[in-house]
């Protein structure tokens, strides 16, 4: 059983290694997007195999913590792309650091 986890486990790893190739050479934004996010979910679950084949629960927390980054990092980065800004509120003029218009 432990040699199909490790087989399993590395045919993973080269399938995100082809999506990050895959990442560098998308035509789009939107392919490279989706292939990061594809590989980061390989990576998690390539975690919760080697949790299981060594036995090391805290394995389990730290692929919960990369699948919660992945989702994380994919909303912002599509916020970012789609409307060119990361926070909900309209561009506003800055106001001057000290208050008046002309003052020096």
């Amino acid at each position: 059983m432990t040699t199909l986890l490790w087989a399993t486990a590395i045919a993973l790893l080269l399938m995100a290694f082809a999506c990050l190739w895959r990442a560098d050479a998308g035509p789009t934004i939107q392919d490279r997007l989706l292939a990061v996010n594809v590989a980061g979910t390989k990576t998690l679950v390539v975690l919760v195999l080697l949790a299981t084949i060594a036995g090391h629960d805290f394995l389990i927390d730290v692929a919960i913590v990369l699948g919660l980054l992945n989702l994380i990092i994919t909303l912002a980065a599509t916020r970012f792309i789609e409307s060119g800004r990361l926070s909900s509120e309209s561009p506003t003029v800055r106001e001057r650091p000290f208050g008046g218009e002309g003052s020096s």
